[in-house]
């Protein structure tokens, strides 16, 4: 069956990704300087394609503007620019069927078990296995992968190609091997410019999983993007997941919203949780008293 891919565009300056997919308008990347009027863009463009829902990454200068137009924030990242700012998850439905959150209990009960979690020690990976870093010769492996662990996902992680095409975009992969096996990958999305990244695109293989490959990986990948000068890692985890969260949650990350019904993965429109950690020692997150404050009431 033939999938249909979201897209990736400019609109005005700013970058988003939209299409029947996820069915949704997501601001990966808002210029609210450069785009004064990006909401009435938005608007337009819910009423051409129905989406069900918009979501967009804002900074504290524009999170006002998206409450008086209807929106809600359903997450917050503190320090996510450069370290010092802010940025708001800024979320607004466009149909009734999108507002429905299944599982809601039992995806509070994750969140509030995974956060309750002692911050726990790596232990030593068995030595059968490797951590390393993947390139563009690894795509096939890679997406092979990726195409055994997720029926569907947000972005088409399927195509060796949209592989190749990410490592030139500053995404850094990471494998974990069985001898010459690829057995896990998981993926950095660098903001070199904001000095923060996304740890995401994590897939075991079934047969390998309950080894705590995943915090392995994160580890790796916290290491390399703190030598790179990035200051504040996250991650949007899928909220039935508790090993995923927990992953998180026991690496030191604090929880900082959910998404509802955000995702496209796994065949269904899922809800994801946001977790993030300040890579770096220096104290420089403006309001960091918003960083370990609780966003719901559990």
């Amino acid at each position: 069956m033939l999938v249909k891919k979201d897209k990736e565009v400019l609109l005005g300056y700013s970058r988003i990704q939209h299409g029947p997919l996820n069915d949704r308008i997501y601001v990966m990347d808002y210029k609210h300087a450069l785009d004064p009027y990006l909401i009435s863009k938005l608007d337009l463009m819910v009423k051409n394609y129905r989406y069900g829902k918009i979501i967009a990454k804002v900074p504290k200068e524009a999170r006002l503007k998206f409450l008086r137009n209807g929106f809600d924030e359903e997450a917050i990242i503190p320090g996510f620019y450069n370290g010092r700012k802010p940025c708001y998850f800024m979320a607004r439905y466009h149909n009734e069927e999108r507002k429905k959150i299944i599982k809601k209990k039992s995806i509070y009960t994750i969140i509030h078990k995974a956060k309750n979690n002692k911050k726990s020690d790596l232990i030593s990976m068995d030595d059968k296995y490797n951590l390393i870093l993947l390139n563009k010769e690894d795509s096939v492996d890679i997406s092979d992968v990726y195409k055994q662990v997720f029926k569907t996902y947000p972005f088409p992680i399927h195509d060796e190609k949209y592989i190749q095409k990410t490592m030139d975009e500053d995404v850094v992969y990471f494998g974990v091997m069985d001898n010459e096996k690829l057995i896990g990958v998981s993926s950095c999305d660098m903001n070199t410019h904001e000095e923060n990244v996304e740890m995401t695109d994590f897939a075991i293989l079934p047969e390998y999983r309950g080894n705590k490959l995943a915090r392995h990986l994160l580890k790796m990948m916290e290491d390399t993007m703190g030598e790179s000068g990035i200051k504040i890692a996250y991650t949007i985890a899928r909220s039935t997941s508790y090993p995923m969260n927990a992953t998180f949650s026991a690496a030191g990350y604090k929880y900082g919203g959910t998404l509802w019904n955000n995702t496209q993965i796994a065949g269904s429109i899922e809800s994801m949780n946001i977790w993030y950690k300040q890579l770096c020692n220096k104290k420089s997150i403006e309001n960091d008293e918003e960083s370990s404050y609780n966003y719901i009431n559990i």
